[in-house]
């Protein structure tokens, strides 16, 4: 990988805002993607989430289940930390779009049935981050700093 393009992909200048979005967008993703990997937090793990992926027709659900809560647990991690923001940001903006049309958009908006609102929500800060990259206070801006 070339220097350009690794110092595009990490060069941010956005201000103290994309912490405030990092911070607890992260520790969500990096929770639902824990509940998935490993049935923390009243999750079901990779072989309860993977039969319940088959079963909506995300298959082969096992696979499904580690790559969904591998991109939530590690891409919630590099929000919070502020490493490879807009990489990480695009592959959860991708699991949400999947999860919205997959899960939720049957059901209306609100999230009082199960609907698509908190996807959405963390779909626009996702794409948010992308654009933005990870702001002040983040490994991004100190590497690309050097």
């Amino acid at each position: 990988m070339n220097n350009a393009f690794l110092n595009k992909l990490i060069a941010t200048d956005a201000g103290w805002g994309a912490l405030a979005l990092r911070i607890p967008v992260g520790i969500i993703f990096a929770a639902h993607g824990a509940q998935k990997l490993f049935g923390w937090f009243g999750g079901y793990g990779l072989e309860g989430t993977g039969q319940w992926m088959d079963s909506i027709g995300l298959s082969p659900g096992y696979l499904m289940a580690l790559l969904a809560g591998g991109a939530e647990f590690f891409g919630g991690l590099a929000l919070i930390v502020g490493l490879l923001v807009r990489p990480a940001s695009a592959v959860l903006a991708f699991a949400m779009l999947i999860a919205i049309f997959s899960v939720h958009i049957g059901n209306g908006l609100f999230m009082s049935n199960n609907g698509y609102e908190f996807g959405l929500a963390l779909l626009a800060v996702s794409v948010s981050l992308v654009f933005s990259g990870a702001g002040r206070a983040s490994i991004d801006r100190a590497l690309a700093a050097r």
